[in-house]
């Protein structure tokens, strides 16, 4: 390391930390709080206006309280109920606005990655509108969805009155979002991981901090203006199941697993049956599905509405076998069809319902862990296969329930589950339809072979370079490196004076071109710093379009090291590639007879050099 009148060069390393926050998080997350007890309101309205249409639809009555359509009296004028609800919701989507239509959780990923976290103040009503009018005439949907999105909107909307980046209004969209799940269900850690795993595409202090604070907030507020969880107390189960009892888990995961799959290719088979079938314009689509609920109805009325009574009498073991077999035929179908139809609603309640169907039939043959144990855990496991959240399907069925002694096997089954749907589909539920509007999203977070290789590990150091007490420029084309494009320019102290290009050095002496390297050299170039990390160098070249540059010692020091460009950037990608695919044995048994083949490898690396100048003299 160079030092300069006896002053130690700033290395740029000096600067790198764990984390990238800046003191703007704690401003973003005194908004979030804000959103988040906005939300946990938004939250409120959303179950009374659910409960009004409802009482209004099934009973004819004017009541907030949240009912189960199972107990009219239509008969079977009770079918026309679910298509009148549809019919009004298919104006709403035409007439209002089409981002109303499906389950809430994909139009929130695709304002964050397409519409730069912007959401349009007439959602915040409509949403939340639609889906009440649809769970209320019966749509066997849950409310959780629309309520991410509803509070997505509000977060959105409050952080379009100020000044902040698109980052910073996706941080405050899904503390919306997050906030509103946890007023809901009582399960703010579960709402926070759900952000995580499904909304923020990043693990960074400068969103996490905003959206657990707003989380947070709603959860408590909960407490004060809808009521304590959990939603579904049961009694604990024991904290040793033993051999046969994890067995039995992963057997409920693979089921789980298969169900999920099935689920999901119902939904898109539903899709694709509606957009390539259908002479109709869209409009009418939700109709259609809400005729097959209100069917399904007449036959299994357990399967209207949310269906949280019949989800908290499964996880008390009290559910006869024809109601199970009633969800997992009569719920799952309709659920399906209506979705694809394109009508308003969530997938969360539904998918616990019929998780909670799956354990229960795996009671039967499952080893007797207790009332209600196969059916929480199956229910944590199909939320880790079909939504591809593990974490949050586990700690969600732990807050739902407040039961910890299951967290090992619902470990277990929801691993498993996700295990078997990313081996048997491509993309899930959520990422599905925002993949058929023709976008790509990855699911898979890592730490970026740019973020912990330097400048120094890739840069070329054999290149040739300009002394800077050359007065005339070499113009000849044999006078320059094959193959170099960009030449620093030295003094006879090894420090960066400037940078030379080669069509400088190329063109003739006559027109715009000039003999005199002073004429042609460029002082102030964009350099790399040899300590600095890769991603660090590739925001430069962005923001600046430069994709060469020369590498200085440090950010104090001006003393040329050597080259880097976007060909040597490569290199980083090409080591992470070989260590995904590269296999080979490390510890090896010697035997006392016989010889022992070397496995060959070739090993890829950057060769190394000298900096040298253009007439070959090492430098």
């Amino acid at each position: 390391m160079a030092v300069t009148e006896g002053k130690r060069p700033v290395r740029a390393s000096s600067k790198l930390g764990d984390f990238t926050v800046t003191p703007r998080t704690l401003t973003i997350s005194a908004l979030a709080v804000v959103i988040g007890a906005i939300s946990a309101f938004v939250a409120l309205g959303l179950l009374k206006l659910i409960g009004v249409f409802t009482n209004l639809f099934f009973f004819q009555r004017w009541s907030t309280a949240l009912v189960s359509p199972a107990g009219n009296h239509l008969g079977a004028l009770e079918i026309l109920v679910p298509v009148g609800g549809a019919v009004i919701i298919g104006f709403m989507a035409r007439y209002g606005s089409e981002r109303i239509r499906g389950h809430g959780i994909p139009e929130a990923i695709e304002s964050i990655l397409i519409n730069g976290s912007r959401v349009e103040p007439r959602l915040a009503i409509l949403k939340p509108l639609s889906s009440a009018i649809s769970i209320g005439s019966g749509g066997p949907f849950g409310a959780e969805g629309p309520i991410i999105m509803t509070g997505g909107a509000f977060g959105s909307m409050i952080a379009q009155f100020f000044h902040l980046t698109s980052t910073e209004r996706k941080t405050l969209l899904v503390a919306g979002a997050a906030g509103g799940m946890s007023a809901t269900f009582a399960a703010p850690l579960a709402a926070v991981l759900l952000a995580v795993e499904l909304l923020l595409f990043e693990w960074k202090p400068r969103s996490l901090v905003p959206v657990a604070l707003a989380s947070a907030t709603a959860g408590a507020l909960r407490r004060y203006i809808i009521g304590l969880g959990p939603l579904f107390p049961t009694p604990p189960h024991s904290v040793f199941i033993g051999p046969e009892g994890l067995a039995g888990c992963v057997v409920a995961g693979v089921l789980a697993g298969g169900l999920s799959a099935l689920l999901t290719l119902a939904v898109y088979g539903a899709e694709d049956l509606f957009q390539k079938h259908m002479r109709i314009h869209w409009m009418w689509w939700p109709a259609i599905g809400g005729l097959a609920v209100g069917l399904g109805g007449l036959v299994f009325p357990q399967a209207l509405g949310v269906g949280y009574d019949t989800i908290g009498a499964l996880l008390q073991g009290s559910v006869p076998i024809k109601v199970i077999w009633g969800i997992l035929l009569v719920k799952s179908f309709i659920w399906a069809f209506s979705l694809g139809s394109g009508t308003s609603g969530g997938v969360l309640a539904p998918l616990l319902m019929m998780g909670g169907a799956l354990g229960g039939l795996e009671a039967m043959v499952l080893p007797n862990e207790g009332a209600g144990f196969w059916p929480l855990i199956s229910m944590g496991a199909i939320l880790g296969g079909t939504m591809r959240s593990p974490f949050t399907g586990i700690v969600f069925a732990f807050e739902l329930t407040h039961d910890m002694n299951v967290i090992l096997p619902l470990l277990v089954a929801s691993v498993i589950a996700h295990a078997f749907t990313s081996l048997t589909l491509k993309r899930s539920i959520l990422t599905e339809k925002v993949a058929r509007r023709g976008y790509h999203l990855s699911r898979e977070y890592s730490v970026d072979p740019l973020e912990i290789l330097f400048a120094h590990e890739v840069m070329r150091t054999n290149l040739a370079v300009l002394p800077a007490t050359l007065s005339e420029a070499p113009h000849s084309k044999h006078s320059v490196r094959r193959g170099q494009r960009l030449y620093p320019v030295v003094g006879s102290d090894g420090m960066l004076a400037g940078v030379v290009t080669r069509r400088d050095l190329t063109q003739p002496a006559s027109g715009n071109g000039s003999s005199k390297l002073g004429d042609v050299i460029r002082k102030n170039p964009v350099v790399a710093y040899a300590d600095e990390p890769l991603r660090v160098v590739v925001y430069r070249m962005a923001e600046t379009g430069v994709t060469r540059m020369p590498v200085v010692e440090s950010e104090g020091s001006r003393k040329l090291v050597g080259m880097i460009s976007l060909e040597d950037l490569l290199r980083a990608r090409v080591r992470d590639l070989e260590e995904e695919r590269r296999r080979e044995r490390v510890l090896r048994i010697h035997l006392p007879f016989g010889e022992e083949r070397e496995d060959e490898g070739q090993a890829s690396g950057v060769s190394g050099g000298s900096v040298r100048d253009s007439s070959g003299v090492v430098d």
